[in-house]
């Protein structure tokens, strides 16, 4: 017969009823077998200890080892991996890695990681090699070990596949886009960045856009779709003017990436005169508008009357200088109105410095008393020069005398011409109307916005790069990265202090207004309600998502490690479903 005391002691839990009531209590027992049976031994009742306490001692009766957490429990590593979530799941949801490659592949894994860092922490090629692995980036691609050879070669793998994906990008935004009739409609803008060094065959002293002087650069031209996606990118000499790069652009869109009916919007210094002519050979259409030299050569119709746009805010005319093209004549009253008062400073400022030099003239104890014409006019002409009045005033300058006046005819006919700029185009009314043509001609804004969060954001420049196709890589991967990046803005459009919907006035010519929501959400950002997040930029919501972190635990001294995410904030929860992904737990 055993003894008692060999037998299996643990917890058992017994639920009793009298009457209409439920009782459960937690026995602790010793269970033996006797003469065949199994049989039980209560050794005390433990039903006063607490849920914890008991569930502590039944998992210790069964075996398991219970050791505290803070002694017992040691965080090998945490890594950030909300903001890698969120950057490569939008880059998978756009379908980029397979429009990089069908097939996995080294090259591929690099070039998603050099895009995701560009929006994570933008560095150098060296510098990727060791910030991969201080987030989760490294481990969701699966690089292992970096090194910068390898991203070099990469890049090169990259270059090779430009037009492929490019031609993807305008099938998907610019032709047969959610059957808008902006189809086809291409933003076309220029921008330059400075290089390091001197060695690169692309680089050369050029017109600035970083203002930067002394300096080799680099300009690339950008393609945006008329909401303002980036779809493709060339790079130039940095010598190279605006208009020179139109036609290739052109040729590119219509030809390489197959758009049929292609209508570029450009700014003025970019569609020029001869370039129209370029693009209808081309049979491309183009929207710019007229320098003002041009619009003050306009011949129009005989009677007609600028003060018709303080009604309507534009109109059309038509011109024997421009035949067969629409002229839309627009005029905003706000910008008259600070024109009209730079312009009066201006005068007024001109006219006291002239005062003096009159005086110094006249005054027999001047310094210009009775001198030569030429040292006169020397010293006028450095007042009317630095102001840039000259066309407004007229100069009376003799040996020992001076004199001056407003030329009034012309400050009338500038001021006529305050606030009035003229949208030119070859498209017909029927596709492209009025309002539409100028809601087009504005939209080259959301050109300048790509650079700048190409240049600032995303870390273009400087370029370290010296061989010409690595330029060009680098320029792309960079534009792939805005394009990530501008997905991250529509979709977490209600968090961040972008407006989702602003308002379109009646007269496109009216400034844009804020919506209600837009008007709410900014007065609302600094002490939101507690029901409401604060508005974000998009940098601080991914700094934010990287507090999210994927923790490595080793329990004890074992080899048993578990993952844990961290748990997301209500703010980071609803940023990860905006972007469609799942937390991960």
């Amino acid at each position: 017969m055993p003894r008692r005391s060999e037998g299996a002691i643990h917890v058992a839990r017994i639920k009793s009823r009298y009457k209409d009531r439920e009782y459960e209590s937690h026995i602790l027992r010793r269970s033996y077998r006797e003469d065949g049976k199994v049989k039980h031994e209560n050794l005390g009742n433990v039903s006063h200890l607490p849920p914890a306490a008991l569930e502590a001692l039944r998992r210790a009766l069964a075996g398991e080892t219970l050791v505290s957490a803070e002694d017992r429990f040691c965080v090998e590593r945490s890594l950030p991996h909300g903001h890698v979530q969120a950057v490569l799941g939008t880059l998978r949801s756009l379908d980029l890695e397979r429009l990089l490659s069908r097939e996995r592949c080294r090259e591929r894994d690099l070039c998603v990681a050099m895009i995701c860092q560009r929006l994570i922490a933008a560095g150098s090629k060296l510098s990727v090699t060791r910030l991969v692995s201080q987030t989760t980036l490294a481990s969701e691609l699966e690089l292992g070990t970096v090194s910068e050879a390898e991203l070099l070669s990469a890049m090169d793998w990259l270059l090779e596949r430009q037009d492929r994906v490019e031609r993807t990008l305008a099938r998907r935004h610019l032709s047969h886009a959610h059957g808008s009739d902006m189809d086809g409609f291409v933003l076309y803008d220029l921008s330059s960045s400075y290089l390091e060094g001197r060695h690169c065959e692309l680089g050369a002293i050029g017109y600035s856009r970083d203002g930067v002087r002394g300096k080799h650069q680099i300009v690339y031209g950008l393609c945006c779709s008329p909401e303002g996606r980036p779809v493709s990118v060339r790079v130039f000499e940095g010598n190279t003017a605006d208009p020179a790069t139109l036609q290739d652009a052109a040729e590119r869109v219509k030809d390489t990436f197959g758009v049929k009916h292609v209508v570029f919007v450009g700014d003025r210094g970019m569609i020029t005169h001869a370039r129209t002519v370029e693009l209808k050979q081309l049979g491309v259409g183009f929207l710019s508008s007229l320098r003002a030299p041009q619009i003050q050569k306009l011949t129009v119709a005989p009677g007609y009357q600028l003060s018709l746009l303080d009604e309507t805010g534009l109109c059309e005319i038509e011109s024997p200088e421009f035949p067969g093209e629409r002229l839309i004549v627009c005029r905003n009253p706000a910008v008259a109105a600070e024109r009209a008062r730079k312009r009066q400073a201006l005068l007024e400022g001109t006219e006291t410095e002239l005062a003096k030099v009159k005086n110094m003239v006249q005054n027999p104890r001047g310094r210009l008393h009775g001198a030569e014409a030429g040292k006169i006019g020397e010293r006028a002409g450095r007042i009317i020069n630095q102001k840039k009045m000259a066309k407004h005033f007229t100069l009376t300058i003799t040996d020992g005398q001076f004199a001056y006046q407003r030329n009034q005819a012309q400050i009338d006919e500038e001021a006529a011409l305050d606030g009035i700029y003229v949208i030119r185009t070859d498209q017909p009314a029927q596709r492209l109307g009025a309002s539409a043509a100028v809601r087009a001609y504005k939209q080259l804004k959301v050109n300048e916005r790509s650079f700048k969060q190409m240049k600032h954001t995303l870390e273009i420049r400087p370029v370290h790069h010296r061989l010409a196709e690595r330029v060009r890589a680098h320029v792309f991967l960079c534009m792939l990265a805005r394009h990530v990046q501008f997905e991250l803005e529509q979709r977490l459009a209600p968090m961040l202090f972008t407006d989702p919907a602003p308002h379109s006035p009646t007269d496109p010519t009216r400034p844009a207004e804020r919506s209600r929501s837009a008007t709410h959400k900014a007065s609302r950002a600094g002490q939101p309600s507690p029901s409401e997040h604060p508005a974000h930029t998009l940098a601080d919501l991914l700094s934010n998502l990287a507090t999210i972190c994927e923790n490595t635990i080793r329990i004890g001294d074992t080899n048993t490690r578990i993952v844990k995410h961290t748990e997301p904030t209500s703010l980071q929860a609803k940023a990860l479903e905006l972007l469609g992904l799942t937390t991960n737990k």
